[in-house]
């Protein structure tokens, strides 16, 4: 019983301990006023991927040849593209793809970057070298171009794109884990973990990992901005998310065109990708302050 006690008394103090540790970290960011900033456009950006369908004015996919190139108006606040569809509804609609697209693909790199990273720096050797030369073939190659290549090579799609940004990002996160653990391989509480006879499973997830994870969470952070990038790049060139999907690229893609005669094809487009990829870089700059902990001190 006693121990029993103990136990939830240890494990109610980690509680509180964390919970401090978040709501010193938001406190910081909230004092940081280009932070805070990217913070409210993400939040704003998530809720519309949500909530876009309740706050469309048209359907973004179907349109009328006589409503084409429409400039903005009252009706069409942002106009018409080509087919006369509203370009303010697939905007809206885009984000969902956009963060879809970015997120699942950061979740994807950064599990198997963390996997191959672990191994390669808690065991070191001939793991280490064969992991990191791997890594290092994939790094020599310009990540679109790499991503171009996979998308040749998979097909067209969301899916694709999806699986093609996720393999060229992985060497940055097997990179960042690899290094963050072998700062730390050899720290007593490592060592102590080793000598109560914890399996290297559960020393690299349960023990090393959780006190390395503050480079890794504001890398992804920023990652998601990258992998929106590359998603637009892909879409401009073709070979992303293909039509009909309101995708932001693919969007610049087709209204490049009707540049000089119709220039808010590009613009709108062209200004959700810069807002949205700013806000993601704002937010991850301010949290990378708020983890360092000489900025905390």
């Amino acid at each position: 019983m006693e121990y029993e006690t103990s136990k939830e008394v240890s494990q109610n103090e980690k509680n509180k301990s964390n919970f401090s540790f978040f709501k010193n970290t938001f406190e910081i960011i909230l004092k940081n006023k280009a932070a805070t900033l990217g913070l409210c456009i993400i939040l704003f950006l998530v809720l519309v991927s949500i909530f876009g369908k309740l706050i469309m004015p048209y359907n973004p996919y179907l349109g009328s040849l006589s409503d084409s190139l429409k400039p903005p108006s009252s009706s069409h606040w942002f106009g018409t593209d080509e087919q006369g569809r509203d370009i303010l509804s697939r905007i809206i609609d885009g984000t969902r793809i956009s963060l879809r697209v970015g997120i699942i693909s950061v979740a994807i790199a950064l599990s198997l970057g963390t996997i191959f990273g672990s191994l390669a720096g808690y065991y070191g050797g001939k793991i280490d070298l064969i992991v990191m030369r791997f890594m290092d073939m994939i790094l020599a190659f310009p990540s679109l171009l790499l991503a171009i290549a996979f998308m040749s090579a998979l097909g067209k799609g969301i899916d694709k794109a999806i699986i093609a940004i996720s393999i060229v990002t992985i060497p940055e996160y097997a990179r960042i884990v690899r290094g963050c653990i072998l700062s730390v391989r050899d720290s007593e509480y490592v060592q102590a973990a080793k000598v109560i006879g914890n399996n290297d499973l559960a020393i690299i997830f349960k023990h090393i990992l959780p006190n390395i994870m503050s480079p890794i969470i504001v890398r992804a952070t920023l990652g998601v901005s990258t992998a929106i990038l590359e998603t637009s790049a892909l879409g401009f060139l073709g070979l992303g998310v293909q039509p009909p999907y309101a995708e932001w690229g693919s969007m610049l893609g087709s209204g490049r065109g009707y540049f000089f005669n119709a220039p808010y094809l590009v613009w709108f487009p062209g200004i959700a990708i810069t807002v949205t990829v700013l806000a993601f870089n704002l937010f991850g700059d301010g949290l990378r302050d708020a983890l360092d902990p000489k900025f905390r001190k």
